[in-house]
C-alpha cells in the first residue's frame, strides 16, 4: 500500500492594512465648490439678482439726475443721495433674501436629499466640512457682491457725474458705503447657513432666515435703550448705519448706533453663525 504525502504551502503574508489619509481642507473646499456649482438654479438666481440690483440702482440714479438742479441742496445730503443710488434699501433687501436663502438651502437641501449622510460618513471631521461649506458660500457671495456693487456704483456715479454729485471710491465715506454693501451678502449667507443647520428643513430654514434678518428689525424700535441695543445688534440695521454717511434728513435717535459697533455686529453674526452650526453638526449627527 502506498501513501500520498501532501505538502502544505505556507500562506503568503498579507500586506498590512494602511488607513486612507484624512482629506485635506483644500479637498473639502473643492468638494463643496463642486456641490454648489452642480445646482443648476444657482447661476440663474445669481444672474437675475445681479441684473435686478443694477437695474434698480441705475433707475434711481437716472431719476436723481433728472430732478436735481446743480448747486441746490446740502452737499452732504446730496452725497448721501448719490451713494443711495449706488446701492439702495431695495437692493439690500434683495441681497439679504438672496444670501440668506442661499445659505439656508445649501445645507438644508443636503439634509433633505440625504447627501449629508454620505458627506459626513466620508469625512470624520464634521466641523471641517461645515467650515469648508461656509468658506465656499462666503467666497461666492463676496464675489457676487464685488461684481454687483462695483458695477452698480460705477454706473450710478457716472450718471450723476454730470450733475456734480457723483462720488469717488477714493473718498473714505464712499469706500465704507461700498464695503458695507459688498460684505452684507456674505454675512446674510452665513446666517442662513447657521439657521439651516439648526432647522434642517429647506422651507423652514428659509422662512426662519427671512424672519430673523428681514422681519425682526421691524419689530424693534430705538425708543428705549435696551430695544435700541437689540436693534443695533441685528445685521440689517448695522448695514443701514454703515451706509449712513450724513445725518441730514435722518430722524435723530437718543441711542444712535456707532460705526465701529456696526462693523462688530456684522462680524459677530458671521462668526457666531458658523461656530453654532459647527457645534450643532458635531454633536447632533454622531
Amino acid at each position: 500500500m502506498s501513501t500520498t504525502s501532501t505538502t502544505l504551502t505556507p500562506l503568503a503574508p498579507t500586506a498590512p492594512h494602511t488607513a486612507e489619509p484624512a482629506p485635506r481642507f483644500t479637498d473639502l473646499l473643492a468638494a463643496e465648490w463642486i456641490k454648489l456649482r452642480s445646482l443648476r438654479s444657482i447661476p440663474w438666481v445669481l444672474g437675475l439678482s445681479a441684473v435686478t440690483i443694477v437695474a434698480a440702482n441705475l433707475k434711481s440714479a437716472l431719476y436723481t439726475r433728472d430732478h436735481y438742479t446743480p448747486g441746490s441742496g446740502d452737499p452732504a445730503a446730496m452725497a448721501q443721495a448719490a451713494l443711495n443710488d449706488a446701492f439702495n434699501l431695495a437692493s439690500a433687501d434683495i441681497l439679504l433674501l438672496l444670501g440668506g436663502g442661499l445659505g439656508a438651502i445649501v445645507i438644508a437641501g443636503e439634509y433633505a436629499t440625504g447627501l449629508i449622510r454620505t458627506t459626513l460618513a466620508a469625512v470624520p471631521d464634521r466641523r471641517a466640512v461645515l467650515v469648508a461649506k461656509a468658506c465656499v458660500l462666503a467666497a461666492v457671495m463676496l464675489g457676487f457682491g464685488v461684481l454687483t456693487v462695483g458695477v452698480s456704483f460705477g454706473l450710478s456715479q457716472a450718471v450723476l457725474s454730470d450733475s456734480g454729485i457723483g462720488q469717488s471710491l477714493t473718498d473714505p465715506a464712499a469706500f465704507r458705503y461700498v464695503a458695507a454693501a459688498t460684505l452684507f451678502g456674505p454675512v446674510c449667507a452665513l446666517v442662513g447657513l447657521g439657521i439651516g443647520t439648526l432647522i434642517r428643513h429647506s422651507a423652514g430654514a428659509v422662512v426662519g432666515t427671512v424672519v430673523v434678518l428681514f422681519f425682526l428689525p421691524s419689530l424693534v424700535t430705538e425708543r428705549y435703550r435696551w430695544t435700541a441695543d437689540l436693534l443695533h445688534a441685528l445685521p440689517l440695521p448695522a448695514w443701514q448705519r454703515l451706509a449712513r454717511i450724513s445725518l441730514a434728513g435722518w430722524r435723530p435717535s437718543a441711542y444712535p448706533a456707532t460705526v465701529a459697533g456696526s462693523w462688530i455686529t456684522l462680524a459677530a453674526w458671521s462668526f457666531a453663525s458658523v461656530a453654532i452650526a459647527a457645534l450643532v453638526i458635531h454633536r447632533r449627527d454622531h
